[in-house]
């Protein structure tokens, strides 16, 4: 099920991860700018948001696009520096140039400006971990299909991924499409690894991995858990939906998002966490809210009827719930 668009998507992520690795390497902190949300957006993601939507909308033109950004800030004149180097990138990389140009890249970029549907719909994350990226470190391209609310089909490229005793000069896709499993590929050899979560059950060898970024989530409430469980390890801390891929490939047993009091209104964003939710599921995890309630990505671009992410192996997840639930 889902061949050609799994097809299409693999192939817009993988050129993306290509040009955006190339960015990275280049970078410094003058090519970003700052939204109002106080977020940096990239020449990374206009340019890895422009390429996908174009290669998903020449290929599947009737389906909407749900994409982070959109080409507002770029237009400015203040930012003419930053789409210049855009069209640098564009310019000089013969595959990059098959799809975009000076006249079409905005246009392409606001081919993700679509709203969430009752039907079928993308949601994309051009570039997930932005931080990240700016910092030479982790971050993935996010890609996913969403049908009547429910997430089908899930696409993770990361770039800078590393999975013990399977090196990869480039990094790893991640893939899935619900009721079919998850699994690692290696773009560059072709290399499949089919993902299967970790087997520890032992709460205290269990490897905690949380956002980087400390206005992400409550780590102080996160350390108590940590406490109760009885962990050993300290939590590895990473940007990106790279946390959903660790859990995936058994590499780590709990990523918990737990909303920051400073921000008790926050609601996730369903780009944030489609397709990762998805690949840790069919790799044998449970991803929930942190009240143990299935995330609803029915409800537009957020996911307004949850509170936080909890992602886990099994045997440990309806105890964090009922250790949040206690504490709350």
């Amino acid at each position: 099920m889902f061949e050609q668009e799994m097809e299409t998507g693999c192939l817009a992520v993988v050129e993306a991860m290509r040009i955006t690795r190339l960015i990275q390497r280049d970078l410094t902190g003058k090519d970003s700018i700052t939204k109002s949300d106080k977020s940096p957006v990239t020449i990374a993601d206009y340019t890895s948001q422009a390429i996908i939507c174009k290669m998903l909308k020449t290929r599947f033109p009737g389906i909407p696009i749900v994409g982070e950004e959109h080409s507002d800030a770029l237009k400015k004149a203040e930012h003419t520096e930053i789409l210049n180097k855009i069209f640098h990138y564009i310019e000089n990389d013969e595959k990059t140039a098959r799809w975009l140009n000076r006249d079409n890249l905005c246009e392409c970029i606001d081919l993700g400006g679509d709203e969430p549907t009752d039907g079928v719909f993308w949601t994309l994350d051009p570039v997930d971990g932005t931080k990240g990226f700016l910092r030479g470190e982790q971050f993935a391209i996010a890609l996913a299909l969403i049908v009547n609310g429910e997430v089908r089909l899930g696409i993770l490229g990361c770039p800078n991924l590393d999975i013990p005793g399977h090196p990869a000069r480039f990094g790893w896709l991640i893939r899935s499409v619900k009721g079919e499993g998850s699994f690692l590929e290696n773009p560059e050899t072709g290399e499949i690894i089919k993902c299967h979560i970790s087997d520890i059950t032992d709460p205290r060898h269990m490897r905690f991995v949380e956002s980087y970024v400390s206005a992400h989530s409550d780590k102080d409430t996160q350390l108590k858990i940590s406490q109760i469980l009885e962990l050993e390890g300290v939590p590895v801390q990473l940007d990106s939906q790279v946390k959903y891929g660790i859990l995936a490939s058994g590499n780590a047993e709990i990523y918990l998002r737990i909303p920051h009091p400073g921000e008790p209104g926050y609601k996730e964003k369903i780009w944030d966490h489609a397709a990762g939710s998805l690949i840790v599921q069919e790799a044998g995890g449970i991803v929930t809210d942190i009240y143990c309630i299935p995330l609803d990505f029915s409800r537009g671009k957020t996911l307004r009827n949850n509170s936080g992410i909890l992602a886990s192996v099994p045997a440990i997840h309806n105890r964090i719930c009922r250790i949040i639930g206690e504490m709350k």
